[in-house]
Protein backbone atom coordinates (compact mmCIF):
# COMPACT_ATOMS: atom_id res chain seq x y z
CA UNK A 1 0.00 0.00 0.00
CA UNK A 2 0.82 3.26 -0.97
CA UNK A 3 0.69 5.92 2.36
CA UNK A 4 1.38 9.84 1.55
CA UNK A 5 2.46 12.32 4.50
CA UNK A 6 4.48 15.05 5.84
CA UNK A 7 8.25 14.43 7.21
CA UNK A 8 9.44 16.89 8.69
CA UNK A 9 8.15 19.55 6.70
CA UNK A 10 8.12 17.45 3.16
CA UNK A 11 5.70 15.07 1.38
CA UNK A 12 6.82 11.67 1.12
CA UNK A 13 5.13 9.00 -0.70
CA UNK A 14 5.84 5.41 0.72
CA UNK A 15 5.01 1.98 -0.80
CA UNK A 16 4.62 -0.14 2.82
CA UNK A 17 4.86 -3.80 2.50
CA UNK A 18 4.55 -4.61 5.63
CA UNK A 19 1.62 -2.79 7.23
CA UNK A 20 3.27 -3.91 10.82
CA UNK A 21 6.50 -2.02 10.27
CA UNK A 22 7.09 0.39 13.24
CA UNK A 23 7.65 4.16 12.49
CA UNK A 24 11.04 3.88 14.41
CA UNK A 25 12.57 1.16 12.33
CA UNK A 26 11.90 2.74 8.98
CA UNK A 27 13.09 6.09 10.28
CA UNK A 28 16.71 4.44 11.19
CA UNK A 29 16.44 2.56 7.49
CA UNK A 30 16.13 6.09 6.33
CA UNK A 31 19.10 7.11 7.88
CA UNK A 32 17.33 9.30 10.72
CA UNK A 33 19.11 7.55 13.87
CA UNK A 34 18.42 10.32 16.10
CA UNK A 35 15.13 8.99 17.39
CA UNK A 36 16.88 6.03 19.07
CA UNK A 37 15.29 2.50 20.53
CA UNK A 38 16.11 1.69 24.01
CA UNK A 39 12.56 -0.68 25.29
CA UNK A 40 10.68 -1.14 22.06
CA UNK A 41 7.41 -1.32 23.98
CA UNK A 42 6.52 2.41 24.51
CA UNK A 43 8.03 2.31 27.93
CA UNK A 44 11.11 4.85 27.65
CA UNK A 45 10.59 7.09 25.34
CA UNK A 46 13.86 7.42 23.59
CA UNK A 47 11.84 7.10 20.49
CA UNK A 48 9.43 10.40 20.94
CA UNK A 49 8.63 11.45 17.69
CA UNK A 50 5.63 15.02 16.98
CA UNK A 51 2.86 13.26 14.86
CA UNK A 52 0.40 16.05 13.62
CA UNK A 53 -3.29 16.07 11.84
CA UNK A 54 -5.69 18.31 11.96
CA UNK A 55 -6.51 18.00 15.64
CA UNK A 56 -2.98 18.80 16.96
CA UNK A 57 0.30 17.28 17.60
CA UNK A 58 0.91 15.01 20.00
CA UNK A 59 4.16 13.45 21.35
CA UNK A 60 4.14 9.16 20.15
CA UNK A 61 6.19 6.32 20.64
CA UNK A 62 7.73 5.42 17.39
CA UNK A 63 8.55 2.44 18.68
CA UNK A 64 4.63 1.10 18.78
CA UNK A 65 3.37 3.25 16.03
CA UNK A 66 3.00 1.33 12.62
CA UNK A 67 3.44 2.91 9.34
CA UNK A 68 -0.13 3.02 7.75
CA UNK A 69 -1.01 5.50 10.64
CA UNK A 70 0.85 8.44 9.63
CA UNK A 71 -1.32 8.42 6.93
CA UNK A 72 -2.71 11.84 6.10
CA UNK A 73 -0.12 13.05 9.00
CA UNK A 74 2.27 14.53 9.52
CA UNK A 75 5.57 13.17 11.27
CA UNK A 76 8.56 15.41 12.93
CA UNK A 77 11.50 14.00 14.16
CA UNK A 78 14.89 15.37 16.16
CA UNK A 79 16.14 15.82 12.89
CA UNK A 80 13.16 18.35 11.83
CA UNK A 81 12.95 20.01 15.05
CA UNK A 82 15.57 23.26 14.03
CA UNK A 83 15.03 25.20 11.52
CA UNK A 84 16.85 27.14 8.57
CA UNK A 85 20.36 27.15 8.98
CA UNK A 86 20.43 25.16 12.07
CA UNK A 87 18.36 27.81 13.94
CA UNK A 88 17.82 26.06 17.29
CA UNK A 89 14.17 25.39 19.19
CA UNK A 90 14.15 27.04 22.23
CA UNK A 91 13.97 23.54 23.82
CA UNK A 92 16.96 22.38 22.22
CA UNK A 93 18.77 26.08 23.37
CA UNK A 94 17.51 25.69 26.90
CA UNK A 95 18.50 21.91 27.12
CA UNK A 96 21.80 23.46 26.42
CA UNK A 97 21.55 26.19 28.78
CA UNK A 98 20.76 24.39 31.71
CA UNK A 99 23.02 21.32 31.22
CA UNK A 100 20.07 18.39 30.80
CA UNK A 101 22.18 16.69 28.57
CA UNK A 102 24.73 14.13 29.94
CA UNK A 103 25.35 10.46 28.07
CA UNK A 104 22.39 12.05 25.55
CA UNK A 105 21.00 8.45 24.84
CA UNK A 106 17.52 9.30 25.98
CA UNK A 107 18.09 13.43 24.76
CA UNK A 108 16.34 13.30 21.63
CA UNK A 109 12.93 11.94 22.96
CA UNK A 110 13.15 14.62 25.71
CA UNK A 111 13.26 17.47 23.32
CA UNK A 112 10.51 15.71 20.99
CA UNK A 113 8.27 15.28 24.23
CA UNK A 114 9.23 18.88 25.23
CA UNK A 115 9.28 20.68 21.99
CA UNK A 116 5.71 19.17 21.43
CA UNK A 117 4.35 20.01 24.98
CA UNK A 118 6.07 23.75 23.54
CA UNK A 119 4.06 23.73 20.71
CA UNK A 120 0.27 23.26 22.72
CA UNK A 121 1.65 25.54 25.65
CA UNK A 122 1.37 22.74 28.45
CA UNK A 123 3.64 23.51 31.22
CA UNK A 124 2.35 20.19 33.66
CA UNK A 125 5.75 19.10 32.57
CA UNK A 126 6.10 16.17 35.51
CA UNK A 127 3.23 14.69 33.36
CA UNK A 128 4.41 15.45 29.64
CA UNK A 129 8.01 14.11 30.97
CA UNK A 130 6.92 10.70 32.79
CA UNK A 131 6.81 8.75 29.63
CA UNK A 132 11.07 9.92 29.32
CA UNK A 133 13.61 7.48 31.13
CA UNK A 134 16.62 9.55 31.90
CA UNK A 135 19.22 7.61 33.73
CA UNK A 136 21.47 10.31 34.37
CA UNK A 137 20.29 13.58 35.06
CA UNK A 138 17.45 13.27 37.83
CA UNK A 139 15.31 15.63 35.75
CA UNK A 140 16.29 18.90 37.48
CA UNK A 141 18.28 20.28 35.17
CA UNK A 142 15.71 18.65 32.24
CA UNK A 143 12.70 20.15 34.30
CA UNK A 144 14.34 23.61 34.69
CA UNK A 145 15.22 23.65 30.67
CA UNK A 146 11.15 22.76 30.43
CA UNK A 147 10.32 25.70 32.59
CA UNK A 148 13.16 28.18 31.00
CA UNK A 149 10.95 27.96 27.03
CA UNK A 150 7.69 28.38 28.31
CA UNK A 151 7.20 31.62 27.49
CA UNK A 152 9.08 31.65 24.06
CA UNK A 153 7.36 31.85 20.79
CA UNK A 154 6.86 28.44 18.31
CA UNK A 155 9.14 28.60 15.50
CA UNK A 156 7.45 29.60 12.45
CA UNK A 157 9.16 27.08 10.92
CA UNK A 158 6.68 24.36 13.05
CA UNK A 159 3.61 26.52 11.91
CA UNK A 160 0.47 23.54 11.54
CA UNK A 161 0.47 22.72 7.69
CA UNK A 162 -3.21 22.56 6.01
CA UNK A 163 -4.65 19.34 5.97
CA UNK A 164 -6.38 17.30 3.68
CA UNK A 165 -8.81 14.44 3.94
CA UNK A 166 -6.98 11.20 2.64
CA UNK A 167 -8.55 8.72 0.51
CA UNK A 168 -9.70 5.67 1.61
CA UNK A 169 -6.76 3.07 1.30
CA UNK A 170 -6.87 -0.56 0.52
CA UNK A 171 -4.27 -2.34 -0.41
CA UNK A 172 -3.53 -6.22 0.13
CA UNK A 173 -3.80 -7.44 3.74
CA UNK A 174 -4.44 -3.94 5.15
CA UNK A 175 -7.64 -1.55 5.42
CA UNK A 176 -7.67 2.38 6.13
CA UNK A 177 -11.65 3.23 6.17
CA UNK A 178 -12.30 6.74 6.94
CA UNK A 179 -15.62 6.41 8.58
CA UNK A 180 -17.21 3.36 10.70
CA UNK A 181 -19.37 2.27 7.71
CA UNK A 182 -17.02 1.75 5.92
CA UNK A 183 -15.32 0.11 8.43
CA UNK A 184 -18.58 -2.11 9.08
CA UNK A 185 -19.27 -3.25 5.75
CA UNK A 186 -15.40 -4.12 5.25
CA UNK A 187 -15.42 -6.42 8.73
CA UNK A 188 -18.13 -8.25 7.84
CA UNK A 189 -16.32 -9.41 5.12
CA UNK A 190 -12.97 -10.13 7.41
CA UNK A 191 -14.42 -10.97 10.69
CA UNK A 192 -11.11 -12.51 11.53
CA UNK A 193 -8.86 -9.12 10.88
CA UNK A 194 -6.72 -7.04 13.86
CA UNK A 195 -8.82 -3.78 14.51
CA UNK A 196 -5.83 -1.44 15.30
CA UNK A 197 -6.72 2.07 16.92
CA UNK A 198 -3.78 3.61 19.44
CA UNK A 199 -1.59 -0.04 18.50
CA UNK A 200 -0.07 0.67 21.94
CA UNK A 201 -0.90 -2.99 22.83
CA UNK A 202 -0.42 -4.40 19.26
CA UNK A 203 2.68 -2.75 19.12
CA UNK A 204 4.07 -4.93 21.68
CA UNK A 205 2.12 -8.33 19.47
CA UNK A 206 4.60 -6.92 16.80
CA UNK A 207 7.98 -5.87 18.77
CA UNK A 208 8.01 -8.39 21.56
CA UNK A 209 5.86 -11.25 20.65
CA UNK A 210 7.13 -11.38 17.05
CA UNK A 211 3.97 -12.38 15.75
CA UNK A 212 2.35 -11.73 12.17
CA UNK A 213 -1.04 -10.20 12.56
CA UNK A 214 -2.28 -11.33 8.87
CA UNK A 215 -5.05 -8.90 7.95
CA UNK A 216 -5.45 -5.81 9.59
CA UNK A 217 -7.72 -2.38 9.31
CA UNK A 218 -5.95 0.91 10.55
CA UNK A 219 -8.94 2.78 12.82
CA UNK A 220 -7.15 6.22 12.59
CA UNK A 221 -8.71 7.80 9.75
CA UNK A 222 -12.37 7.08 11.23
CA UNK A 223 -13.15 10.25 12.55
CA UNK A 224 -16.86 9.74 13.55
CA UNK A 225 -15.21 7.09 15.95
CA UNK A 226 -13.11 9.81 17.75
CA UNK A 227 -16.74 11.99 18.80
CA UNK A 228 -17.60 12.61 22.10
CA UNK A 229 -21.10 14.14 22.32
CA UNK A 230 -23.85 14.45 25.12
CA UNK A 231 -26.67 11.63 24.85
CA UNK A 232 -30.12 10.50 26.60
CA UNK A 233 -29.02 11.26 30.00
CA UNK A 234 -25.41 10.64 29.70
CA UNK A 235 -22.29 11.15 27.37
CA UNK A 236 -21.68 8.99 24.18
CA UNK A 237 -17.99 8.05 23.61
CA UNK A 238 -16.63 6.96 20.83
CA UNK A 239 -14.48 3.74 20.73
CA UNK A 240 -11.38 5.52 19.22
CA UNK A 241 -11.16 8.78 21.50
CA UNK A 242 -8.33 8.34 23.11
CA UNK A 243 -7.05 8.25 26.65
CA UNK A 244 -5.85 12.03 26.31
CA UNK A 245 -8.81 13.45 24.98
CA UNK A 246 -11.17 11.40 26.76
CA UNK A 247 -9.14 12.78 30.14
CA UNK A 248 -9.48 16.65 28.57
CA UNK A 249 -13.09 15.97 28.27
CA UNK A 250 -13.30 14.66 31.66
CA UNK A 251 -11.98 17.47 33.80
CA UNK A 252 -15.11 19.43 33.51
CA UNK A 253 -18.09 16.95 34.42
CA UNK A 254 -16.03 14.05 35.41
CA UNK A 255 -12.71 15.29 37.52
CA UNK A 256 -12.28 11.69 39.52
CA UNK A 257 -12.06 10.07 36.53
CA UNK A 258 -9.62 12.58 34.66
CA UNK A 259 -7.40 12.23 38.22
CA UNK A 260 -7.91 8.35 37.55
CA UNK A 261 -6.39 8.97 33.75
CA UNK A 262 -3.59 10.70 34.73
CA UNK A 263 -2.26 7.11 36.49
CA UNK A 264 -2.75 5.58 32.72
CA UNK A 265 0.79 5.00 31.51
CA UNK A 266 2.72 7.83 29.73
CA UNK A 267 1.30 11.26 27.80
CA UNK A 268 2.85 8.94 24.76
CA UNK A 269 0.39 6.05 25.43
CA UNK A 270 -2.66 8.14 26.49
CA UNK A 271 -1.90 10.43 23.25
CA UNK A 272 -2.24 6.94 21.26
CA UNK A 273 -4.55 4.58 23.28
CA UNK A 274 -8.29 4.37 22.87
CA UNK A 275 -11.20 3.83 24.83
CA UNK A 276 -12.31 0.88 22.99
CA UNK A 277 -9.55 -0.79 22.37
CA UNK A 278 -8.87 -0.23 26.41
CA UNK A 279 -11.90 -2.20 26.57
CA UNK A 280 -11.96 -4.88 23.89
CA UNK A 281 -8.72 -6.07 24.51
CA UNK A 282 -10.68 -7.52 27.69
CA UNK A 283 -7.26 -7.84 29.84
CA UNK A 284 -7.81 -8.16 33.27
CA UNK A 285 -5.59 -5.35 34.68
CA UNK A 286 -7.10 -2.62 32.01
CA UNK A 287 -7.53 0.59 33.62
CA UNK A 288 -11.16 1.90 32.81
CA UNK A 289 -13.00 -0.95 32.67
CA UNK A 290 -13.80 -0.88 36.88
CA UNK A 291 -13.78 2.59 36.45
CA UNK A 292 -16.25 2.31 33.97
CA UNK A 293 -18.75 -0.54 35.29
CA UNK A 294 -18.76 1.23 38.84
CA UNK A 295 -20.08 4.50 36.82
CA UNK A 296 -23.42 2.27 35.18
CA UNK A 297 -21.34 2.52 31.39
CA UNK A 298 -22.67 0.60 28.56
CA UNK A 299 -21.20 -0.78 25.46
CA UNK A 300 -22.60 -0.10 22.09
CA UNK A 301 -21.60 -2.83 19.26
CA UNK A 302 -21.94 -2.68 15.62
CA UNK A 303 -22.31 -5.51 13.30
CA UNK A 304 -22.50 -4.50 9.68
CA UNK A 305 -25.52 -1.83 10.39
CA UNK A 306 -26.87 -4.22 13.19
CA UNK A 307 -25.97 -2.38 17.00
CA UNK A 308 -26.62 -3.98 20.49
CA UNK A 309 -26.11 -2.14 23.50
CA UNK A 310 -24.88 -4.10 26.94
CA UNK A 311 -23.59 -3.23 30.39
CA UNK A 312 -20.43 -2.65 29.92
CA UNK A 313 -19.70 -5.68 32.92
CA UNK A 314 -21.48 -8.68 30.88
CA UNK A 315 -19.16 -8.01 27.91
CA UNK A 316 -16.38 -9.78 30.04
CA UNK A 317 -17.28 -13.33 29.96
CA UNK A 318 -13.75 -14.71 31.09
CA UNK A 319 -9.96 -14.76 30.47
CA UNK A 320 -9.42 -14.02 27.00
CA UNK A 321 -13.28 -13.96 26.14
CA UNK A 322 -15.76 -11.14 25.67
CA UNK A 323 -19.29 -11.05 24.50
CA UNK A 324 -18.39 -10.42 20.61
CA UNK A 325 -19.40 -11.88 17.55
CA UNK A 326 -17.46 -12.51 14.47
CA UNK A 327 -17.16 -9.18 12.56
CA UNK A 328 -18.54 -7.19 15.77
CA UNK A 329 -16.83 -3.99 16.94
CA UNK A 330 -16.58 -1.66 19.84
CA UNK A 331 -18.86 1.17 18.22
CA UNK A 332 -18.82 3.19 21.70
CA UNK A 333 -19.56 3.91 25.14
CA UNK A 334 -22.25 5.42 26.69
CA UNK A 335 -21.59 6.93 30.33
CA UNK A 336 -23.67 7.96 32.86
CA UNK A 337 -23.29 11.36 34.84
CA UNK A 338 -20.19 11.38 37.04
CA UNK A 339 -22.01 10.11 40.96
CA UNK A 340 -21.10 11.94 43.87
CA UNK A 341 -19.79 9.13 45.70
CA UNK A 342 -17.21 8.15 43.01
CA UNK A 343 -13.68 6.95 44.05
CA UNK A 344 -10.90 5.40 41.76
CA UNK A 345 -7.63 3.72 42.83
CA UNK A 346 -4.89 2.27 41.13
CA UNK A 347 -2.53 0.25 42.73
CA UNK A 348 0.69 -0.62 41.25
CA UNK A 349 4.81 -0.44 41.73
CA UNK A 350 5.45 3.05 40.16
CA UNK A 351 3.10 5.95 40.55
CA UNK A 352 3.55 6.54 36.52
CA UNK A 353 4.12 4.66 33.51
CA UNK A 354 3.57 1.30 35.14
CA UNK A 355 0.48 -1.64 35.15
CA UNK A 356 -2.20 -2.22 37.43
CA UNK A 357 -1.68 -5.03 40.36
CA UNK A 358 -4.96 -3.72 40.77
CA UNK A 359 -7.82 -1.19 40.48
CA UNK A 360 -10.85 -0.65 42.84
CA UNK A 361 -13.83 1.83 41.59
CA UNK A 362 -16.44 2.88 43.63
CA UNK A 363 -19.75 4.37 43.83
CA UNK A 364 -21.58 4.19 46.83
CA UNK A 365 -24.55 6.20 47.95
CA UNK A 366 -25.53 6.72 51.62
CA UNK A 367 -28.04 8.55 53.83
CA UNK A 368 -26.58 9.84 56.64
CA UNK A 369 -24.23 7.00 57.51
CA UNK A 370 -26.19 4.30 56.30
CA UNK A 371 -25.45 3.21 52.90
CA UNK A 372 -28.33 2.83 50.30
CA UNK A 373 -26.48 1.04 47.60
CA UNK A 374 -22.89 0.34 46.01
CA UNK A 375 -21.94 -0.64 42.51
CA UNK A 376 -18.00 -1.47 43.03
CA UNK A 377 -15.75 -3.07 40.61
CA UNK A 378 -11.92 -4.45 40.47
CA UNK A 379 -9.35 -4.86 37.76
CA UNK A 380 -6.60 -7.48 39.03
CA UNK A 381 -8.78 -9.35 41.01
CA UNK A 382 -9.96 -12.33 38.59
CA UNK A 383 -9.85 -13.22 34.78
CA UNK A 384 -11.90 -9.94 33.92
CA UNK A 385 -13.04 -6.61 34.93
CA UNK A 386 -15.79 -7.72 37.41
CA UNK A 387 -18.62 -6.11 40.41
CA UNK A 388 -17.81 -7.20 43.64
CA UNK A 389 -21.63 -8.75 44.00
CA UNK A 390 -21.34 -10.06 47.50
CA UNK A 391 -19.16 -6.89 48.42
CA UNK A 392 -22.00 -4.71 47.60
CA UNK A 393 -24.53 -6.44 49.00
CA UNK A 394 -23.11 -6.81 52.11
CA UNK A 395 -22.07 -2.78 52.38
CA UNK A 396 -25.82 -2.22 51.43
CA UNK A 397 -27.25 -0.75 54.71
CA UNK A 398 -23.99 -0.94 56.33
CA UNK A 399 -23.21 2.21 58.36
CA UNK A 400 -20.13 4.31 56.90
CA UNK A 401 -17.93 3.21 59.64
CA UNK A 402 -15.29 1.32 60.56
CA UNK A 403 -17.11 -0.86 62.94
CA UNK A 404 -19.77 -0.83 60.05
CA UNK A 405 -18.24 -2.02 57.30
CA UNK A 406 -15.32 -4.41 58.79
CA UNK A 407 -18.18 -7.14 58.86
CA UNK A 408 -18.37 -6.69 54.85
CA UNK A 409 -14.95 -7.16 54.07
CA UNK A 410 -14.72 -10.94 54.35
CA UNK A 411 -17.58 -10.92 50.92
CA UNK A 412 -14.80 -9.84 49.10
CA UNK A 413 -13.87 -13.52 49.46
CA UNK A 414 -16.90 -14.38 48.26
CA UNK A 415 -16.26 -12.49 45.17
CA UNK A 416 -12.65 -13.27 44.18
CA UNK A 417 -9.72 -15.61 44.17
CA UNK A 418 -6.98 -13.86 43.03
CA UNK A 419 -4.12 -15.14 41.46
CA UNK A 420 -0.36 -14.37 41.81
CA UNK A 421 1.70 -12.96 39.41
CA UNK A 422 5.34 -10.87 38.51
CA UNK A 423 2.80 -7.93 39.80
CA UNK A 424 1.70 -9.13 43.00
CA UNK A 425 0.85 -12.18 45.12
CA UNK A 426 -2.98 -13.01 45.91
CA UNK A 427 -2.51 -12.80 48.97
CA UNK A 428 -1.16 -9.04 48.91
CA UNK A 429 -4.51 -8.76 46.44
CA UNK A 430 -6.88 -9.56 48.21
CA UNK A 431 -5.54 -7.77 51.23
CA UNK A 432 -4.93 -4.30 49.46
CA UNK A 433 -8.08 -4.62 47.84
CA UNK A 434 -10.17 -4.52 51.67
CA UNK A 435 -7.36 -1.98 52.10
CA UNK A 436 -9.20 0.21 49.28
CA UNK A 437 -12.58 -0.32 51.08
CA UNK A 438 -11.03 1.28 54.17
CA UNK A 439 -9.54 3.88 52.27
CA UNK A 440 -12.55 5.17 51.05
CA UNK A 441 -14.32 5.26 54.38
CA UNK A 442 -11.49 7.32 55.09
CA UNK A 443 -12.33 9.08 52.26
CA UNK A 444 -15.84 9.80 52.82
CA UNK A 445 -15.09 10.52 56.12
CA UNK A 446 -13.37 13.68 55.22
CA UNK A 447 -9.80 12.61 56.03
CA UNK A 448 -6.91 13.45 52.76
CA UNK A 449 -5.51 10.04 51.82
CA UNK A 450 -3.27 11.21 48.88
CA UNK A 451 -0.60 8.99 47.42
CA UNK A 452 2.07 11.61 46.55
CA UNK A 453 1.60 13.27 50.31
CA UNK A 454 4.62 11.60 52.51
CA UNK A 455 3.96 11.68 56.27
CA UNK A 456 5.97 10.58 59.31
Amino acid sequence: MEITFLLNGETVRVEVSDPTQTVLDWLRAQGLTGTKEGCNEGDCGACTVMVSDASGSRALNACILLMPQLHGKALRTIEGISGPKGALHPVQEAMIEHHGSQCGFCTPGIVMSLATAHMNHRTDHEDTLAGNLCRCTGYAPILRAAKACEEAPVPDWLAAPDFATPDTVQSGNAYLPRSTDELAAWYLDHPDATLIAGGTDVGLWVTKQMRRLGTVAFLSGCDDLRRVSPEAGGTRIGAAVTIAALRDWAQGPAPVLADFLRRFASDQVRQAATLGGNIANGSPIGDTPPALIAMGARLRLRKGNALREIALEDFFIDYGKQDRAGGEFVESIWLPPEPLGLALYKISKRFDQDISALCGAFNLTHDGDAITSARVAFGGMAGTPKRARALEAALTGATLSETGIEPALAALEDDFTPLSDMRASAAYRMEAAKGLVRRYLREASGEATSVLEVRA
